[in-house]
């Protein structure tokens, strides 16, 4: 008999990058080569280098890690952490500038989760590697003005000092939210990020995307290729779906309630 107490979903906790948008090809990517052109750099990272570069997270750690095995004539010197500081500031100017155009909408079903958790009273937080510039921009411009104000925590960027796949920044969330994993759910898309939130004990939803189709999501509940609309339904790639074509919140309380 399992006498193990019930718990409420209190709280859904997402991943930015790839989860609540497909930021990386047609975004952060764009944004790196423009950040190159600024400074004169012969750099450029293609679809394909990019998708080999999303194995680090963080946009300073993946630039020393392109010099480190992709571009290793390039000369570095003790300036070169400075270099790398510099052309980060710039990528994020870019990719604000892209989000401002509206050219970066967010994935299926996304808003639609949103506004029915915050009908219903569920919290939510953000537990993410971009920085809070990038959150903030891409919230303002591809969800509503304002709806910053939605998530009561952003977990973002240089927030703790190990990036995911370590399990930091969930612990994080979860600690500023004054909640235990088993109160919430948290939504990612990579590899890296349910390593980040399974370290954390977090029943985690994935949503794959173009770069992450063949990364392995061992011990999701769900991997689906995206939340889905009612009229958009959602593939099943692993886990069981309980006969919901869409995820909302009748769909994560079946989840999160699951042994």
């Amino acid at each position: 008999m399992n006498n193990k107490p019930a718990t409420t979903l209190k709280a859904l906790i997402f991943d930015v990058d790839g989860t609540l948008a497909d930021t990386e090809r047609d975004g952060h990517r764009v944004a790196f080569n423009q950040a190159f052109e600024e400074y004169q750099l012969d750099w450029h990272w293609d679809e394909a280098l990019y998708g080999k570069l999303l194995t680090v997270t963080g946009g300073k750690e993946r630039m020393a890690y392109y010099l480190d095995h992709f571009n290793t004539a390039y000369p570095q010197t003790d300036k070169t952490p400075a270099l790398i500081a510099q052309l980060h500031k710039a990528k994020t100017r870019h990719y604000t500038t892209l989000l401002a155009t509206g050219a970066i909408p967010l994935r299926p079903g996304v808003k639609r989760l949103l506004d029915e958790a915050r009908q219903a009273g569920i919290r939510l937080a953000v537990a993410t590697t971009t920085t809070p510039e990038n959150v903030t921009a891409l919230l303002e411009h591809a969800l509503a003005p304002g709806s910053t104000n939605w998530f009561e925590v952003i977990a973002a960027g240089d927030v703790v000092p190990a990036k995911k796949p370590a399990a930091d920044i969930y612990v994080y969330a979860l600690q500023k939210m004054q909640l235990s994993a088993a109160d919430c759910l948290a939504f990612e898309d990579s590899e890296n990020g349910i390593k980040s939130s399974q370290g954390a004990n977090l029943k985690t939803i994935i949503t794959v995307n173009d770069y992450t189709l063949d990364h392995d999501f061992t011990g999701a509940a769900l991997v689906l290729d995206q939340l889905g609309e009612p009229g958009n339904h959602f593939h099943v790639m692993q886990g069981r779906n309980y006969g919901f074509n869409h995820v909302n919140l009748d769909l994560l309380k079946k989840i999160h309630g699951a042994m």
